[in-house]
């Protein structure tokens, strides 16, 4: 059987603090690759502050292999944000180019289990793990919706 006429499905990116509370996100068809929505996915980040602008720069990007790409490294130079992406596994006859090579550090790399955990937070959601809607926008409020719920659990379970 070929694809439907509706596509392969739908894209979660999300981007989430050191806690696992959502910063941002951006839903896509999945037949696209993760490194090219990552961008779409970093502007959507508006985190309010009490005083002045809202922050819209995370200091600090823990990713997985997916997200190992020159120009995606470049654009998150030029943000001035710090990166933790391990490289891509590589043939063996695959030719190094000339550089620093890329080192992802390790004690950084641990914290990317807050990032699955949140997935597996909005799996509970059962109105999300099958797309019954076709329209882009009515799912798109389903899952801001979740979202919204779990910032708040996050949020009750941090005060009491």
């Amino acid at each position: 059987m070929g694809l439907t006429r509706k596509g392969k499905g739908t894209k979660w990116m999300r981007v989430v603090d050191g806690n696992g509370v959502p910063l941002g996100f951006h839903l896509d068809s999945a037949n696209r690759a993760e490194v090219r929505l990552a961008q779409q996915t970093l502007d959507t980040i508006n985190v309010a502050r009490p005083r002045g602008r809202p922050k819209r720069r995370p200091q600090k990007l823990v990713a997985d292999r997916g997200y190992d790409s020159n120009a995606f490294r470049q654009a998150l130079r030029r943000r001035g944000m710090q990166m933790c992406i391990p490289p891509k596994r590589r043939p063996t006859n695959w030719k190094a180019r000339r550089g620093r090579p890329v080192v992802a550090r390790k004690a950084d790399y641990r914290l990317r289990y807050t990032v699955e955990r949140s997935f597996a937070w909005l799996g509970n959601f059962r109105r999300l793990l099958i797309r019954w809607e076709r329209l882009i926008e009515t799912y798109r409020s389903f899952f801001a919706v979740a979202v919204m719920v779990l910032c708040l659990r996050r949020v009750t379970q941090g005060s009491g």
